[in-house]
């Protein structure tokens, strides 16, 4: 069998061309390509393969998912015309770099996934590997991102589809294994049932890059596609062989066999591996290779894979080796030290198998009890360096000096830092019934140079009756965005959904509505960010700007409820509620975020952000004033993050349609305004920059 296989290698020494226009160090470099190149020659595996050249793309076949404003930027963005501009250019973009190699790259990139994937199609090999940057799965219709120019993946999943009708490719599983969302790949297929997505990626409750809403497991895609979209969304870092092999065991390969695919496409990043300086989980080689052996099963074992992400240079070279092996037949021996998935991996991955089992009815079973868990990671494997030396030399391979260069944590610039990538700024976390809690802090506050304030945990003091005693302090509620339509902020103390929404709420501990309402103005800015929620679908949803500006003002309804459903409101703005599985029950933090002394300090220093939830949208709560000696609350976003909207880092994004309505709703039902001046007031806050 491993004789008869006849397995394609695309590589090309012109897509190295791409790099930082003036040298600088930076982790997806040229360096990535060669290292591979290098590590296949040397075991071997490279002679074993039918070596193929790259060739570009054409604009018409880009164009089935790219725009022609962003085909034309890209064909000329590395023309003497562009010299001046080209880095001002790319600052526009999301951690993008060009320079006068770029062009040719990207084109390069897109037509020699094209060109192994209609070989595979076609029966001229049984299975290909094209190592090709940049990568891909990031990249939108309009957009560069995230180090990706050109969708290569999706490009030549539409050339199958649409181009080569004659070849007999109806249905396509494309699988991404890269830590990071595809968010460019699903919203490109995101209503066509012929391409099934899976995507597994470190999500971190919507912080981890690209941090975007629609990475979580509700988003199954739309219209006829609904079902075709699928989301493993791990919680944290550290997963490893086990948690994957869960995923595929438990998710991917029943939904597979269900959808029985005609072609396989695999975004092959490999930042998920051991060692890797952006991903921090922990897949070693031989969990890449018994990963891709349970896919050959599918498809007639007609396999492309097409390389993403992967940073770590002795892990991206050891593991697209193992995955070479065994698209060669050789068998392996699969031992790993631990073969035990996290306990949040697994209710993941029963989450998910809810969220699907409609359209997949073989996911309608429960997963097996009494299996062997591993609880929350700990600190020092969290706050470890995913990047040292240590990690890497226990990679189960061993590459010699001579071909593989080591990548080290000073690669990263000062570039990539600005992606929300730092799995090291999570905060000091442990489970308590399958659910992430704080345990019982107190606070301590140390001004920023914002003129906020960061709090930090110090040692316990509040009790377990927390709730009985906040549940007789009253502040107002000031809610800037779609909870100033009353229904839907009901929906936050009585749980259900109202009009328009996706998903339901928990709701509060205590379901009393509030006890009066109000309106006024607020001197700060309002804007729409992010470019997509759970609950509203695609578009951006309000925020306020921490800073206080006497030129702009805001509506706010002002809600009169306890200290206790403030915290409850918090909570559930900030993703800090889950359902238990197991039992069905509804778990929230054993502590609050804002208790009386937070009221104290925050009325003092006028805004406060929360360090345990410092990644979260809402986790700036500001002091707009009081009302009958009431203080007066909101919850925003960080001022870090108006910085990195600023810069392009963070999207803003209209309101959708259906957001749109329900705060013209509110503003209306409030008599402030009718529903054209309402109209208006939304759209000069979402048109204009901040």
């Amino acid at each position: 069998m491993a004789a008869a296989r006849r397995v394609g290698l695309l590589y090309d020494e012109r897509m190295c061309a791409h790099a930082t226009p003036d040298g600088e160090e930076h982790p997806e470099n040229p360096e990535r390509l060669r290292v591979i190149w290098r590590k296949l020659s040397a075991d071997g595996v490279a002679s074993r393969c039918m070596i193929m050249k790259a060739k570009e793309a054409e604009d018409k076949y880009i164009a089935s998912v790219h725009s022609q404003n962003h085909i034309k930027l890209m064909r000329s963005i590395s023309s003497k015309e562009y010299e001046s501009r080209r880095n001002k250019i790319a600052r526009k973009f999301n951690s993008i770099y060009f320079n006068k190699g770029s062009s040719e790259s990207a084109f390069l990139a897109a037509g020699s996934v094209i060109e192994v994937a209609e070989k595979v199609a076609a029966g001229e090999l049984s299975s290909a590997i094209a190592l090709v940057r940049p990568p891909g799965h990031h990249a939108e219709h309009n957009e560069a991102m995230g180090f990706c120019l050109f969708n290569n993946v999706a490009i030549a999943a539409d050339y199958l589809l649409n181009e080569r009708t004659d070849l007999g490719i109806k249905k396509i599983l494309i699988v991404d294994w890269d830590v990071h969302h595809g968010n460019g790949t699903q919203k490109m297929f995101y209503s066509d049932p012929r391409v099934l997505f899976f995507s597994v990626h470190r999500f971190d409750h919507g912080s981890f890059y690209p941090a975007e809403g629609d990475a979580s497991y509700c988003f199954i895609g739309e219209g006829a596609g609904k079902g075709y979209n699928i989301n493993v969304p791990w919680e944290h870092g550290k997963c490893g062989d086990a948690d994957y092999i869960a995923a595929w065991d438990h998710v991917l390969l029943p939904v597979a066999e269900a959808f029985d695919p005609d072609i396989i496409l695999v975004s092959a990043g490999f930042d998920a591996a051991l060692g890797d300086p952006l991903g921090g989980c922990c897949i070693t080689p031989n969990g890449y290779a018994l990963l891709l052996t349970k896919l050959l099963g599918f498809a007639q074992g007609r396999i492309v894979m097409a390389l993403e992400g992967g940073y770590n240079l002795r892990s991206i070279a050891n593991s697209v080796s193992a995955c070479a092996k065994v698209l060669l037949g050789e068998n392996f021996r699969f031992e790993a030290p631990d073969m035990q998935p996290f306990e949040s991996s697994w209710r993941v991955i029963q989450v998910v198998r809810d969220e699907l089992k409609t359209f997949w009815p073989v996911l309608s079973s429960r997963l097996p009890e009494n299996v062997s868990l591993r609880s929350w990671p700990s600190q020092m494997e969290l706050y470890s360096s995913s990047g040292s030396e240590s990690d890497v030399e226990e990679l189960p391979e061993v590459v010699a000096s001579g071909d593989v260069i080591q990548i080290t944590d000073g690669i990263i610039s000062e570039s990539l830092s600005k992606l929300n990538l730092d799995e090291d700024k999570i905060s000091t976390k442990t489970t308590s019934s399958n659910v992430t809690v704080e345990q019982n802090p107190t606070y301590s506050a140390e001004p920023q140079n914002d003129g906020s304030a960061a709090v930090s945990k110090e040692t316990p003091s509040l009790s377990f009756t927390w709730r009985s005693e906040l549940s007789k302090v009253y502040v107002w509620y000031a809610s800037f965005g779609s909870n100033m339509w009353t229904p839907r902020f009901l929906c936050y103390i009585q749980g259900g959904k109202a009009e328009g929404m996706n998903i339901p709420c928990f709701g509060s501990h205590d379901t009393s509505p509030p006890g009066s309402t109000m309106w006024k103005t607020v001197p700060h800015r309002l804007f729409f960010g992010r470019s997509s929620t759970p609950c509203w679908g695609t578009g951006g949803v309000a925020f306020l700007n921490p800073e206080i500006n006497h030129t702009e003002n805001s509506y706010v309804c002002m809600y009169k409820i306890t200290l206790e459903q403030f915290n409850d409101v918090l909570f559930q703005e900030n993703c800090l509620v889950k359902e238990n599985s197991e039992s069905g029950k509804t778990e929230s933090p054993d502590s609050p975020l804002i208790g009386l002394s937070e009221i104290e300090f925050v009325s003092r220093n006028k805004a406060v952000h929360l360090a345990p939830i410092k990644d979260s949208w809402y986790s700036n709560v500001l002091y707009l004033g009081e009302e009958d000696n009431l203080p007066i609350l909101t919850m925003t976003c960080p001022s870090s993050d108006i910085d990195r909207y600023k810069f392009g880092e963070l999207p803003l994004s209209p309101p959708s349609k259906t957001y749109t309505t329900t705060l013209i709703k509110g503003l209306v039902e409030g008599k402030n305004l009718d529903a054209d001046t309402a109209a208006s007031y939304i759209n000069a806050a979402a048109t204009r920059g901040l």
